[in-house]
């Protein structure tokens, strides 16, 4: 029973093709980002921000590359745990909670690919791209409840799946205005839908009775793709101005967010144009076959009061996929909408000569995409000692089924900024993570660093250092020339 249940869901969850925004710096710091992003790479967290930068010089993105993936079953430690013949009481328990705590079995995969030399920032504006891959599947907690306690729990079990594949490219456009305690920025986006398939949530339901004589139910799922979109998003943020290293800051990320799919434009020729860019997610495939650009998947199952002495009755069970046209009268896809989830953080910081420390609390409003409704607590610490090579570590938490322990480190040197952040996702090492976050990329700034006048006139690092602790020198030489020769009187009160 136990190998079985651990192939099942392994099957499962191979089957399936290989926060909108992340950068190297924030995964190294497990998420604690809302007050301390900088240039283009506080868009996505707090738009605020960019009134930071409005001394500073541009920033430029270069190359960057994030992969995540995150589920809340397999990892080292689980696979040793329960690898077995059979399952006891309490490992069943424990394991079905952790389920229960992620609504079920969850598989998440996600990919950012900022466009290169599209990602620009100066002053306070900022310009950026940024396309982003999700896929998230979800085996509901009925199916698992009645895999491992048969029908002896809840007599009506829920057996909603959760299925989303999405390809979106964000173009935003950011500005921010300074006031004097506080700051207010805004992010405009246009969100180009590359390609949707996710299971309707309004055309979809199904469920399990069961009862001391057995079980039935029946339930369908419409399955709906979309091929091109467009939508529209806006980031709302606002920061306090920074008093004595301390600083305070909230965001609505997504306020208006929607994407309606199927829209006419050339989507279609592109990803047919380049295959292999999209390989693992387009085309879609169900069953071994191939959906059609205008086709949905309508499942159907029903089950027929199934004892344990009529297993054998294939009549029982009856299952229905069909390949159904969604198209208009003149043959176009139908189009439709969907929302792009929006986020609420909030967060504060202290920076110190040595280093910075931030905590922020996010919460989503919806199970959709990269959201999850429930809060989401973090921490980082970045230790500055050595200006050149930050090293940065994080956690958060936002339950039993989601953890992460996360670190980074950088390189700031001249116009060259490189970050590498990795994270070891709902889990906390490497035997016990359930998931990964990798990513890295370069930066470019000004022949100076990523620094305002004004901290390069105090800067005491470097050449820079070299020269203002040279200059400091002489003023001192000289305001103690100036005590020496003091005037007579000053030199009559002198005791003799």
């Amino acid at each position: 029973m136990k190998r079985l249940l651990l192939i099942s869901i392994f099957i499962i969850t191979t089957q399936l093709p290989g926060q909108t925004k992340r950068d190297p710096r924030v995964v190294g710091l497990s998420g604690a980002y809302t007050t301390i992003a900088e240039g283009i790479f506080c868009v996505g967290f707090n738009p605020a921000l960019i009134t930071r930068a409005h001394d500073k010089p541009f920033m430029l993105q270069l190359y960057q590359s994030d992969r995540g993936f995150l589920g809340n079953f397999f990892s080292i430690e689980n696979v040793a745990q329960f690898s077995g013949d059979t399952l006891n009481t309490k490992e069943k328990d424990e394991l079905f909670e952790n389920f229960e705590d992620g609504g079920g079995l969850s598989f998440f995969q996600d990919r950012h690919l900022p466009i290169p030399l599209l990602n620009y920032s100066k002053g306070n504006m900022a310009l950026t791209s940024n396309i982003v891959f999700l896929n998230n599947f979800k085996i509901p907690i009925g199916l698992l409840e009645l895999i491992f306690y048969g029908n002896g729990g809840k007599p009506d079990l829920d057996m909603t799946l959760n299925l989303e594949v999405l390809g979106i490219n964000e173009f935003g456009f950011t500005f921010g205005v300074p006031f004097q305690s506080v700051s207010l920025g805004v992010t405009i986006k246009y969100l180009q839908g590359l390609f949707y398939m996710g299971i309707d949530p309004d055309s979809s339901q199904a469920n399990i009775i069961t009862s001391d004589v057995g079980l039935y139910g029946g339930g369908k799922y419409l399955i709906r793709q979309g091929i091109g979109g467009k939508g529209f998003g806006l980031d709302l943020g606002i920061i306090t101005k920074e008093i004595n290293g301390w600083s305070i800051g909230a965001s609505m990320i997504n306020v208006f967010g929607t994407i309606e799919w199927n829209r006419p434009s050339g989507m279609k020729d592109f990803l047919s144009n380049n295959p292999k860019l999209f390989s693992g997610f387009y085309p879609f495939k169900w069953g071994g076959e191939t959906v059609g650009d205008d086709e949905s998947i309508l499942y159907t199952y029903n089950i027929d009061t199934l004892r344990a002495d009529n297993l054998n009755q294939d009549s029982l069970f009856t299952n229905n996929t069909v390949f159904i046209k969604d198209t208009l009268a003149n043959g176009n896809p139908r189009m439709f909408e969907t929302r792009y989830p929006a986020l609420f953080r909030f967060g504060f910081s202290k920076k110190m000569p040595t280093y910075i420390i931030a905590s922020d609390l996010v919460a989503g409003f919806q199970d959709k995409y990269y959201a999850r409704a429930k809060w989401r607590w973090s921490i980082g610490l970045e230790w500055t000692k050595m200006e050149s090579l930050p090293l940065r570590i994080g956690y958060s938490w936002a339950g039993a089924d989601l953890k992460e322990l996360s670190m980074g480190i950088g390189y700031r040197k001249g116009p060259l900024i490189w970050d590498l952040g990795f994270a070891f996702r709902n889990g906390t090492w490497l035997h016990t993570m359930k998931g990964f976050n990798l990513s890295t990329g370069f930066t470019l700034t000004a022949f100076g660093g990523w620094k305002s006048d004004a901290e390069k006139q105090s800067s005491d690092k470097g050449l820079r250092g070299l020269f203002n602790r040279l200059k400091k020198n002489r003023s001192k030489k000289k305001d103690s020339s100036s005590e020496a020769t003091s005037s007579p009187e000053q030199a009559e009160q002198l005791p003799q």
